[in-house]
């Protein structure tokens, strides 16, 4: 099955940074498969816009050139060495220079191909489904706070507002190697969205599920979370990209 719809994506430096290290993708190939995703640079000033940059420059490549993702299992295999090859231009290119030690960025992927829905995480960007009145996150942070909430050490009021709330577990380009979370779901229809901490962070879930839900044109719900974001203090780099089928 292949889809039509509407997608637009954008990212804002937000009110208090200096510099914008978010990346944001959103696309259709010549195939009709979607791709939306979202890389979000850490390790300072250069470091972090360079590593956001390298991560996706090297998968929107890969992806329009692709001879065809057929089926859920070669788009695996794809995402998989676009992952590993990313990762790989990351860690080089930090071994060039010590300011460039430890860069890295997260990077989080939805790829719709035909009737299945591809996820791949890394790090604490997210993917967000709205269907039938339902908003859902797809995708789990990979943080120390995340963690101690899965073991039952911390609430989840508490994980708002922890000293290291900001950690994270996982990051592409650190290491010569990348683990990251990968699954495949059924498509059906879904709007969906991608976007860094800097969105959800600043907007509740009871308003990103009111502003997916609207009718307004993809566009205009994108530019409306960044003005929100921006509204409740606008406290880090913000990127969204949206996909919703006709």
């Amino acid at each position: 099955m292949k889809f039509n719809g509407s997608f637009f994506g954008k990212t804002d430096v937000g009110r208090v940074r200096v510099s914008n290290e978010d990346q944001v993708f959103v696309g259709v190939n010549k195939h009709r498969n979607v791709l939306l995703a979202v890389a979000d640079g850490m390790g300072g000033h250069a470091r972090g816009d360079l590593a956001s940059k390298l991560a996706m420059q090297s998968l929107t490549k890969g992806f329009q050139s692709t001879l065809g993702l057929l089926t859920a299992k070669t788009a695996t295999l794809w995402l998989r060495s676009q992952i590993i090859e990313a990762n790989r231009a990351i860690y080089k290119e930090a071994q060039r220079s010590s300011s460039l030690k430890e860069m890295g960025t997260t990077l989080v992927i939805a790829l719709i191909v035909h009737k299945q829905l591809i996820l791949v995480n890394i790090g604490d960007s997210r993917v967000y489904s709205f269907h039938e009145g339902q908003l859902t996150c797809l995708t789990q942070d990979q943080t120390y706070v995340d963690y101690l909430y899965r073991q039952g050490k911390i609430t989840f009021e508490e994980m708002k507002i922890h000293p290291q709330r900001h950690v994270l577990l996982n990051a592409l380009g650190l290491n010569t190697t990348v683990s990251y979370d990968l699954q495949v779901i059924p498509y059906e229809g879904q709007r969906l969205m991608v976007c860094s901490d800097g969105l959800y962070n600043n907007v509740s879930f009871t308003e990103i599920a009111s502003l997916m839900a609207s009718s307004d044109p993809t566009q205009q719900k994108v530019e409306s979370f960044i003005r929100l974001a921006n509204a409740h203090g606008g406290t880090d780099n913000i990127a969204v990209g949206m996909w919703e089928p006709l």
